[in-house]
C-alpha cells in the first residue's frame, strides 16, 4: 500500500463497519460521527414501505335459524292455520297488550270491537303505536303475550 499523500483523509474501515452494523441493528437510515477535525457520516437509503390495505376478520358464521313457531297465546276456539283475518304487526316492537301495567286489556278473545278500536300497543324505538282493528268484529285469537318481543308482519289477533 502506498502512504496517504498530505492533506487525505484517512478512512478507518472498521469504523465504518461497526457504524452500518449499529444502522442495520437500531433500524435507523443514517447514523454521523464526529471526533475532532474528521467527520464520518453512513447512510442509506429507507426502504420504501408500501401500505398494505387493512385486513378484516371474517365475521364469525352465524347459528342456524330456528323455525320453530312462536308461542301462541290463545284463550278462546282453535284459531285456524293460516290465520287469514289477523291483524297483522305494521313493524318491529313490544307488544303491549293495555294502556298501562294493571289496566284492561284492550284486547280479549270474546270481545266484541268496533273498525278503529284499539287492539294493542307495539312500542318501537320509544314510541307507542296503536294497531287499531281494520274492521268490526269479534276477537278469535290473541296470539301475543303482553311484553312479547314482535317482528314486521307478524299476526297479533284475529278479528272475525
Amino acid at each position: 500500500m502506498t502512504e496517504p499523500s498530505e492533506g487525505a483523509m484517512q478512512v478507518d474501515v472498521d469504523l465504518v463497519r461497526q457504524l452500518a452494523e449499529m444502522l442495520d441493528a437500531t433500524h435507523l437510515t443514517e447514523i454521523e460521527v464526529e471526533h475532532g477535525d474528521r467527520r464520518i457520516r453512513v447512510a442509506r437509503k429507507a426502504a420504501a414501505i408500501a401500505a398494505q390495505p387493512m385486513q378484516y376478520a371474517p365475521p364469525p358464521p352465524a347459528p342456524p335459524a330456528s323455525f320453530a313457531p312462536a308461542p301462541v297465546a290463545e284463550t278462546g276456539a282453535s284459531v285456524p292455520a293460516a290465520h287469514a283475518n289477523a291483524v297483522k304487526s305494521p313493524m318491529v316492537g313490544t307488544a303491549y297488550m293495555s294502556a298501562e301495567p294493571g289496566a284492561a286489556p284492550f284486547s280479549s278473545v270474546g270481545k266484541t270491537v268496533a273498525a278503529g278500536d284499539t287492539l294493542l300497543i307495539v312500542e318501537a324505538m320509544k314510541v307507542m303505536n296503536p294497531i287499531l282493528a281494520p274492521a268490526a268484529g269479534t276477537i278469535t285469537a290473541v296470539l301475543v303475550e303482553n311484553g312479547q318481543p314482535v317482528e314486521f308482519d307478524q299476526p297479533l289477533v284475529v278479528v272475525e
